[in-house]
């Protein structure tokens, strides 16, 4: 006998070919008998909202779409979603939720939150709550004001230019900008504006939380091809961005390498093991700030191979880490 998820999916392929599906025809391809295939339907129809009618003269059933109780859509159970599918709903539910209810977006964003609760129930019991059972946890979030994200991204969708204020943290300075905002990024748990900067004249990246104003400028932005911002925004390693991209080679200590030979540090990373069972991992990279935070946080399980100035970085760091803590 098929097993029930693949016989629900399967239900599910056949009856949304449009067609009447034979009574015999099931029966035969999933291997069951008429009781299960009456039990299969009905969890289809009572559990998911499947419009499934009986067709008296074909002997089979059929999707009525039109006929769906309550206007709800008919939709896979969550069970068939893939592990990144699965991923990606549930980072929604969770950005949803830490959204401002009660603002501007709540009304828009309480329909979709009942949406992805539902399908995350998978058939679950309807009381369980799925939030509590699979969470997304956020390390090092930081705090950013509503009204001004939601400046950015209304700019964004309606390419108009923006005035902001933007603190840097590194020299502890704001500045006004002229920006043509390109696109939202959610990276590490932060959110960031990639655009083009009218007074650099050069693409930059900006952290959405450091913004401490936003005024919307009834000029058309400019248009930066998508594959030219890949090339300069996405090169490099991590949020920072530049043209001349360098390569790095790492080592990892055979234990550390069961653990990040699993891991994507970079789109374009090329990786190995060596007859030592040791981890060999080649990077891309145009600015090595944030490349050498995540070699640091391998330390002693990591070794440099090269280029040596990335190494003298590295060691400089933990040389000043040491000296503090003997402060």
């Amino acid at each position: 006998m098929v097993a029930q998820r693949d016989r629900l999916y399967k239900l599910e392929s056949w009856l949304e070919s449009g067609r009447c599906v034979r009574r015999d025809f099931l029966l035969r391809e999933l291997e069951v008998s008429p009781a299960t295939l009456k039990r299969d339907i009905a969890w289809l129809r009572d559990r998911h909202n499947a419009p499934i009618a009986w067709d008296a003269g074909q002997q089979g059933w059929r999707l009525e779409h039109a006929a769906t109780p309550g206007g709800e859509q008919f939709e896979l159970p969550g069970l068939w979603f893939s592990a990144q599918e699965i991923h990606a709903l549930l980072s929604m539910q969770h950005l949803l939720a830490s959204l401002d209810a009660g603002g501007l977006l709540g009304p828009h964003i309480e329909p979709l939150m009942k949406r992805l609760h539902k399908l995350l129930g998978s058939g679950a019991p309807a009381r369980a709550d799925v939030a509590r059972r699979i969470r997304v946890l956020t390390v090092g979030a930081r705090r950013m004001h509503l009204p001004h994200f939601q400046a950015l991204g209304s700019a964004l969708l309606r390419r108009r230019r923006v005035s902001i204020r933007h603190r840097s943290r590194a020299r502890a300075e704001s500045t006004e900008r002229e920006v043509s905002p390109q696109r939202l990024v959610h990276y590490r748990d932060n959110w960031y504006l990639d655009a083009w900067c009218h007074w650099r004249e050069a693409l930059r990246s900006f952290a959405v939380d450091a913004v401490e104003s936003v005024r919307v400028i009834d000029r058309a932005a400019i248009e930066i091809a998508d594959a030219e911002l890949d090339d300069i925004l996405g090169a490099g390693y991590g949020i920072f961005a530049g043209r001349e991209v360098k390569w790095a080679r790492l080592r990892f200590s055979p234990e550390r390498s069961r653990w990040v030979a699993a891991e994507t540090w970079h789109p374009r990373q090329r990786g190995r093991l060596d007859a030592q069972g040791r981890w060999m991992l080649d990077l891309p990279y145009a600015d090595p700030r944030e490349l050498v935070m995540d070699i640091l946080r391998h330390v002693p399980e990591v070794q440099v191979m090269w280029p040596e100035e990335l190494a003298d970085e590295v060691r400089s760091k933990l040389v000043e880490g040491v000296g503090r803590l003997d402060e």
